[in-house]
């Protein structure tokens, strides 16, 4: 896999798979991006709904900028967070470490997530833990029930077999009633999908120069 580190526009990183031509984060922002799909739509309104410790799913580890946002929010609020992600083609963990999250957000887990071992729950810190699974979506074992799932695959464009309503249906197998994925593609196809596999699908305001984004509420 060919890649190179793009400066998006609020300052922060993403990576350009030059492969197939997709950007792991929007290049108008990727933390602003991360911050306004996963963390508000996602893990907050969650926090709202479920009492206890949360578990969270990331459909695609990549750069690990998600996982880090929400380890900062489980330390910020003392808020216990379960984290489980699947990667089928991760990045090297040295570019993964020369990313700039932990300067622009004033953390330091970056490395400690790329470092964490696949397969292998792992403490990040007293409220994080990190289980990173290195497979293909299709081949994953339920590992759930989940409260939210950050569905951050590759665009319909690069990746079209991770957003079919077979995909979200196992999906929707992973979270528990009530639970929510969230995504920032708003494709109609996409919407479409989510709601043939169970979802009732909400469309919210988008980050910057994205008109809306999903949030999803399995039934």
């Amino acid at each position: 896999m060919n890649t190179q580190v793009v400066v998006t526009a609020d300052g922060s990183h993403s990576i350009l798979n030059t492969d197939i031509g997709q950007h792991y984060h929007s290049i108008y922002g990727a933390i602003q991006e991360s911050e306004r799909v996963f963390i508000e739509l996602g893990l907050t309104y969650a926090f709202t709904l479920f009492e206890g410790p949360i578990r969270v799913f990331e459909m695609g580890f990549g750069t690990g900028l998600n996982a880090l946002m929400t380890t900062r929010e489980a330390m910020r609020l003392h808020h216990p967070i379960d984290y489980v992600a699947v990667e089928a083609y991760p990045i090297d963990p040295t570019a993964g470490k020369s990313l700039n999250y932990d300067g622009q957000l004033t953390t330091f887990w970056l490395d400690d997530l790329h470092d964490a071992p696949w397969g292998i729950q792992t403490p990040i810190t007293p409220y994080f833990t990190l289980t990173k699974y290195r497979t293909p979506i299709q081949a994953l074992p339920n590992v759930g029930p989940f409260h939210v799932i950050y569905y951050d695959a590759f665009a319909p464009e690069g990746q079209p077999e991770l957003w079919t309503t077979e995909i979200f249906e196992q999906m929707a197998s992973m979270l528990r009633p009530g639970g929510i994925l969230t995504t920032y593609c708003s494709k109609s196809a996409v919407q479409r999908n989510l709601r043939d596999a169970g979802f009732l699908v909400e469309k919210h305001t988008g980050p910057a120069r994205k008109r809306e984004v999903i949030r999803a509420i399995r039934l």
